[in-house]
């Protein structure tokens, strides 16, 4: 594998880090970061999120890594994969403001 992936992986997982250590403080959710499967959908039968929590986890990925996400964007709040993607897309050089 060369460096730059190397890079980018280890990128991934401190914005994937990160990103759970937020929603979970910010949202109160009873799980630990480990319990957060990057896939799972976070509004509706994954968590059980609503669209009060869908506005805090726009806040809060706009907040921690200084990117805006447009309102008709909604597809970035799918799941944690998809709002990592969405930070990298946007800060391609660091994923924190």
């Amino acid at each position: 594998m060369s460096e730059q992936n190397q890079k980018l992986i280890e990128r991934r997982r401190e914005i994937i880090a990160r990103l759970k250590a937020e929603l979970i403080k910010r949202l109160n959710l009873p799980f630990q970061p480990d319990d957060l499967h990057e896939d799972v959908a976070l509004l509706g039968s994954g968590l059980g999120l609503d669209s009060l929590d869908a506005l805090e986890i726009v806040l809060c990925v706009e907040n921690t890594f200084g990117v805006k996400i447009a309102d008709d964007n909604i597809a970035v709040l799918r799941s944690i994969n998809t709002l990592v993607d969405f930070v990298m897309e946007q800060k391609p050089n660091g994923g924190a403001s």
